[in-house]
C-alpha cells in the first residue's frame, strides 16, 4: 500500500534525465525556489515541474548570511527533504563545491545518492558571496574547469551546472569562462548578475548552450516575465529566495501582531486551516497506512 509520496526511488530513478527531458521540451523551465520539504510540496502542488535549493535561502533559514558558512551536510539534509517531499527534479546550489576536485567528486556522489537532478557550483574563491554583491573574488578558469571535470567524471546521470560570477567585472570574461566550463563538461551554464535586458540578450546570442537565469528580487537583474525569458530563449529560470522572503515577512508580521495583541485570532484568515495542512502533508494517507499495517500484523 506504500505510495509514491512515502517512498522515493533513490538509486533507481534518474531525476537528472527528468530534468534533461524538461530542458529538451523547448520551453523555459520555471523553477521555484524551495528551502524545505513543506515549500517543496506546496510548489509541486501549485504545478511547478522543477525546484531549486538556494544556498542563500538555506543559510537565511538557519539565520546565517550567505557567506560560505553552510556545510555539505547542511545542504545534503535539506536536499534530501525536498526530494522526498516533492519527487521533482531538484537543482542544488552547492556554492564552490565544498573543496577541490576530490571534494567535488564526493559531493556529486552524495547528491546523486539522494536523488538530486543537478548540482550548481560557482567560480568564486572561498568564502563566497551572494552573486549580486560587490567585491567577489574568482578562482582561475583552469581551476574551475578542473572542478567541473571532476564533477562530470563522478556523475552517473546527474547534471552539472556551472555558474560564473565574472560578469560583474567583465562580460567578455564571463562569456569566455562559460564556453570553457561547457567544454569541461557542464551541461547547464549560469551567468550570474546580468544587469540589463541588453546584457541578458547578448549572453543568449553569444552562448550556444543551455542557460540558467536568476530571476531574484532586489538584485542587479531587472524583473522579466516568464513570457520574455521564453522569448529570449533561456532554458531554466529560477526564483531562488522568493518564497522564503514572502514567508518570513508574513511570519515577522504575525509575531509582531501576536505579541502586541496577545491573541492569534485576528490572523486566522491568513493561516492554513488544520484540514488544509493535513491534506498538504498527506496526514490521512499515513494514518490509513498505519491502520492497514496494524490489521495485517494482528
Amino acid at each position: 500500500m506504500a505510495t509514491d509520496w512515502m517512498m522515493s526511488d533513490f538509486g533507481t530513478v534518474s531525476r537528472g534525465d527528468d530534468l534533461r527531458a524538461l530542458l529538451a521540451a523547448g520551453k523555459s523551465v520555471q523553477t521555484a525556489g524551495a528551502y524545505d520539504g513543506m515549500t517543496a510540496r506546496l510548489a509541486r502542488d501549485a504545478g511547478f515541474e522543477a525546484l531549486y535549493l538556494s544556498g542563500a535561502a538555506l543559510s537565511a533559514s538557519m539565520a546565517l548570511p550567505d557567506l560560505g558558512l553552510l556545510t555539505l551536510e547542511d545542504v545534503r539534509l535539506r536536499a534530501k527533504q525536498i526530494v522526498r517531499a516533492s519527487d521533482l527534479p531538484l537543482i542544488v546550489d552547492c556554492d564552490t563545491g565544498f573543496g577541490e576536485a576530490l571534494n567535488v567528486m564526493q559531493l556529486v556522489r552524495d547528491m546523486e545518492e539522494i536523488g538530486v537532478a543537478c548540482i550548481q557550483i560557482e567560480d568564486q574563491k572561498f568564502p563566497k558571496k551572494c552573486g549580486h554583491l560587490n567585491d567577489k573574488q574568482l578562482i582561475s578558469r583552469d581551476d574551475m574547469c578542473r572542478k567541473i571535470a571532476a564533477a562530470r567524471k563522478a556523475a552517473d546521470r546527474l547534471i552539472v551546472c556551472a555558474r560564473t560570477d565574472a560578469a560583474a567585472e567583465s562580460l567578455d570574461d564571463a562569456l569566455d569562462r562559460a564556453r570553457a566550463y561547457r567544454d569541461a563538461g557542464a551541461e547547464l551554464i549560469f551567468v550570474e548578475a546580468l544587469a540589463s535586458h541588453e546584457i541578458i540578450r547578448r549572453v543568449r546570442e553569444q552562448l550556444d548552450m543551455p542557460l540558467l537565469a536568476n530571476m531574484t528580487e532586489f538584485g542587479r537583474t531587472p524583473h522579466i516575465s516568464m513570457r520574455e525569458w521564453q522569448e529570449i530563449g533561456y532554458e531554466v529560470v529560477i526564483y531562488p529566495v522568493s518564497a522564503f522572503r514572502v514567508a518570513m515577512k508574513a511570519a515577522r508580521d504575525f509575531y509582531a501582531k501576536l505579541y502586541a495583541g496577545g491573541t492569534a485570532e485576528p490572523t486566522l484568515d491568513t493561516m492554513l486551516t488544520r484540514a488544509e495542512l493535513y491534506e498538504t502533508i498527506s496526514y490521512y494517507d499515513y494514518e490509513a497506512l498505519d491502520e492497514n499495517i496494524a490489521r495485517t500484523v494482528l
